[in-house]
């Protein structure tokens, strides 16, 4: 049996085949269009996954979309009926598109279809799962349980912003949802906006600047009661109401109403590209404190609700690492699973397992650790590949066998070089693993704000992850558990931490910056945590390769691994994508499979590009 999954018009559209049972393929489309968070159909994304299988359109027992769009436009007609007169605007910007577009989103996908291949459009199964059911199996389906409770928490689906669901064999069962306009995901998407980042992706910014608040601050803990006295009730179920008078998206075009919220915390809004100041680091903080507070909530609800030893998380929220680290440490359930592409386009791998095991009743059989393959799913490119795809650029490399490539990248990254590393099948979803990964020397005091200022073109406070080899987390992390899709925060252990100076604190956060935090200072952030990607030999033999040459030269198990990408550019694709970034960045060397690019060998560069914010 084959499942086409798609993802697609609002953003982070993907694909994904199913074939058999198994995922045998998923991509992002911003990945061949190399437009960041490109929302438009999945052409190529989709085009890969069946060249990928070698499938025509025809061959298909379904194409999944993975919500109902009918529902979205009756969620969006009752809103504006029940906030009116407000949002006249809104609703003229609005309906136009939903009349002109999303009223007949079957037609578009019939005619977006016929850009990936010809078919027969009698014969097209064209199902439309619920959202959050997408986001649930894509949770719990590639899951190693044959039960467990299934959160998923995001901005808004059809109308539910969040949903307790049970799984079990291969049913799924829903047993609550909070809705619209209520919403966890659009209630940190207001502050992400507040503070000057970018709706739907800058929030994983706010995270990070999240830990550079004073938790010891009466002003944070001021922050705190206001936002629950104000703008948000909070459950003791998880569930949640917001006041609609501080809000605008209902049916505004932007995320709050900015006067209130300046009246209520006693600052502006923040402009993109203003430096940041230590009362919206304590705002940051606040609202970290608050959501962690209501997924713990939630989560503890479907223990109730369930009894299940185990949690799939899935949805935008489920991308919160920090908050599913408190989760875990919180040991309501004994695992915690995370679907890698949480986000929308995960409901790609969600619609298309829908279908499977739901529409069509097949039978679920289950892997260890699960059937995600190390969300290793996107295109690989062999020796050939690379060769033609660099040719014009007349590179200058030398090429390695396995004996002598290890050890050589090992001693490069030892000499405090930065590597773009592009081996084998891209990631899906927004975390490079080691596919697609910029990597360091995790052990250097320069390396962060090199990394950020020189390679990234992005904030200094932006924190980098660590890959560490799976066997050997514990050594240097309070954490016991795999961590493989870099979706868990966990402290350094205390015995690798630097002591902080006198009054570090109330130091300005530049200042902070500064200060050398763990023997690791390059992968420990501010409050001594860090976002582990665990590395396992079965899933990424090349990375664990490289990061177990790394140690026997260095005697250290981990390398810093960030995204190969720049600032407001997706993850490289293609060796030509790869080739391109290490060009216009300062980059030291570029390992594309066997072959070996050092930055100083390469010829004149004359392709420059301005980076765009993201």
């Amino acid at each position: 049996m084959n499942i086409l999954g798609i993802s697609a018009f609002y953003h982070d559209s993907a694909a994904c085949l199913i074939q058999n049972g198994k995922i045998v393929a998923a991509a992002q489309e911003e990945r061949f269009t190399r437009k960041k968070h490109d929302e438009g159909f999945p052409v190529h994304a989709s085009t890969y996954c069946l060249d990928h299988a070698g499938l025509s359109i025809d061959e298909l027992d379904a194409i999944v979309f993975y919500d109902k769009p009918f529902l979205k436009f009756e969620r969006l007609l009752e809103t504006y009926l029940s906030f009116a007169p407000r949002g006249i605007r809104s609703f003229i910007t609005a309906i136009p598109v939903w009349l002109k577009e999303k009223m007949f989103l079957k037609r578009l996908i019939y005619e977006e279809l016929r850009k990936v291949g010809e078919y027969k459009k009698d014969e097209v199964n064209l199902l439309f799962p619920e959202h959050h059911l997408s986001h649930a199996a894509s949770a719990f389906y590639p899951s190693k349980y044959e039960e467990a409770a299934i959160l998923t928490i995001d901005g808004v689906g059809e109308w539910a912003t969040a949903s307790i669901c049970h799984g079990k064999g291969k049913d799924i069962t829903m047993l609550k949802e909070l809705q619209f306009p209520h919403s966890l995901g659009l209630l940190y998407s207001a502050f992400t906006y507040f503070l000057g980042f970018k709706v739907n992706s800058g929030e994983y910014k706010l995270m990070g600047l999240a830990p550079y608040g004073n938790p010891d601050s009466k002003l944070m803990e001021e922050y705190i009661t206001k936002i629950k006295e104000e703008l948000v009730d909070i459950r003791d179920d998880g569930s949640i109401w917001l006041n609609q008078e501080y809000f605008s998206y209902a049916t505004g075009l932007r995320m709050v109403n900015d006067k209130k919220w300046e009246s209520l915390f006693g600052f502006p809004k923040r402009e993109g590209e203003g430096e940041l100041q230590q009362h919206e680091a304590d705002l940051a903080l606040a609202i970290q404190k608050v959501t962690e507070e209501i997924v713990v909530k939630m989560a503890a609800h479907a223990k109730e609700l369930t009894g299940a030893k185990a949690i799939c998380m899935a949805g935008g929220v489920a991308l919160n690492c920090v908050a599913n680290g408190k989760l875990q440490n919180e040991g309501i359930f004994d695992e915690v699973y995370i679907q890698p592409a949480a986000g929308d386009a995960g409901g790609a791998v969600g619609a298309a397992l829908a279908a499977l095991h739901i529409y069509f009743g097949e039978d679920r059989k289950t892997e260890s650790p699960d059937s995600m393959q190390g969300a290793y799913l996107g295109p690989e490119f062999y020796s050939l590949d690379v060769e033609r795809a660099l040719r014009r650029f007349k590179p200058k490399y030398v090429q390695l066998d396995e004996k002598e490539l290890y050890p050589k990248v090992a001693k490069i990254l030892d000499e405090g070089n930065v590597v773009g590393w592009f081996q084998g099948r891209m990631e899906f979803g927004p975390r490079a693993l080691g596919g697609r990964s910029i990597v360091a020397d995790p052990r250097r005091t320069d390396m962060q704000k090199k990394l950020n200022l020189k390679i990234k073109y992005r904030e200094s406070f932006r924190p980098f992850a660590p890959s560490v080899l799976a066997e050997e987390v514990s050594i240097y992390f309070e954490m016991e558990s795999d961590s493989p899709y870099m979706l868990l925060v966990q402290p350094v252990k205390e015995e690798l931490r630097e002591k902080l100076p006198e009054g570090y604190n109330a130091m300005p956060l530049r200042e902070k910056l500064a200060v050398k935090r763990s023997e690791f200072p390059a992968i420990t952030h501010i409050d001594f945590s860090a976002r582990i990607q665990t590395v396992h030999k079965e899933t990424n033999p090349e990375y664990w390769k490289l990061i177990s040459a790394f140690k026997d030269q260095t005697g250290c198990g981990m390398v810093v691994n960030t995204s190969f990408n720049v600032r407001g550019e997706p993850i490289v694709c293609t060796p030509e994508d790869a080739y391109r970034c290490f060009m216009n960045t300062e980059m030291d060397y570029l390992v594309i499979g066997e072959y070996v690019f050092a930055k100083e060998d390469q010829p004149e560069w004359t392709e420059k590009i301005i980076f765009e914010k993201d």
